[in-house]
């Protein structure tokens, strides 16, 4: 999972780099676990845009993941290591002793031919996905369940983990990625290890071409805007943002406003994620 430079052969290429692929085994996905995926642009089932400066980008296929491990007890070995246009994290193509494939996220050292299971009788090692309260405390875990069977929500981008700190009673206590530790039932599914391709967030996009590939379209500044697109716009020249704080296009404060609004889990976080300071 090593880093590949371009040379400068354009402004585009000078600082770029990608990665190498070094551990991907397979090129072509499995048909029959891959489905169409329709291109939404950050619009709603209204057709309204809910997520704005998304379009275009290059055409894919969604891989039908396998986030819930409900294979109890049967065996499987790792065939090929393959990329996911749809996420960060690489994906392990899983084949089972019954002849069922299926498709699970790629921690960090799981290589082809390895054994994999899921259940309380799974060993504690990379790949293998048991409930929490069979996990040893200390552990490094990634694709926690917040719901028994739901499948996997937390801890699934590349590079990622979770540590488990406690386990009391029905709860067990979790270091997540962003420092925030929160309670999470015992009976709920995690698999052991960091997830991988733990160089992503190192990669230099180079050009804005590469940032269109991926279906992100350009962002305007406020600033260039007019009084009337956004509250930062308008003025001679050019205008400082102004006081008290950055806004957003529709005049909500930008950075440090607390929006999470859900007091029924509130209870279950014990400590808020680390918030950086404003110099």
């Amino acid at each position: 999972m090593a880093i590949k430079k371009y040379k400068p052969t354009s402004p585009g290429r000078r600082g770029m780099t990608g990665h190498d692929f070094e551990e991907i085994s397979r090129s072509a996905p499995v048909r029959s676990l891959t489905e169409k995926l329709n291109r939404r642009s950050g619009r709603n089932h209204q057709g309204r845009i809910s997520v704005r400066h998304r379009g275009g980008g290059h055409r894919r296929r969604y891989r039908i993941i396998d986030f819930k491990r409900d294979k109890i007890g049967v065996p499987g070995r790792i065939a090929g290591i393959e990329y996911d246009p749809n996420r960060s994290a690489r994906i392990a193509l899983v084949v089972y002793a019954d002849g069922e494939k299926r498709y699970m996220i790629a921690p960090l050292g799981l290589q082809v031919g390895a054994t994999i299971m899921a259940g309380a009788e799974a060993e504690i090692r990379p790949g293998n996905a048991l409930p929490l309260r069979n996990i040893p405390v200390g552990s490094v875990i990634h694709n926690i369940e917040l719901h028994r069977g739901k499948g996997g929500q937390l801890v699934r981008a590349a590079g990622t983990s979770a540590q488990l700190l406690a386990k009391e009673g029905e709860y067990a206590t979790l270091r997540m990625p962003s420092g925030e530790v929160r309670m999470v039932r015992q009976d709920n599914m995690a698999t052991i290890g960091q997830v991988g391709n733990t160089d992503h967030g190192n990669i230099k996009i180079g050009k804005a071409g590469r940032k269109r590939w991926m279906g992100w379209r350009p962002s305007v500044r406020g600033t260039a805007m007019d009084p009337n697109s956004h509250p930062h716009g308008g003025g001679e020249g050019r205008s400082p943002i102004g006081m008290p704080s950055p806004k957003t296009p529709w005049g909500k404060p930008a950075l440090g406003k607390k929006t999470r609004v859900n007091k029924s889990t509130d209870k279950y976080i014990v400590r808020r994620r680390a918030t950086k300071r404003r110099r």
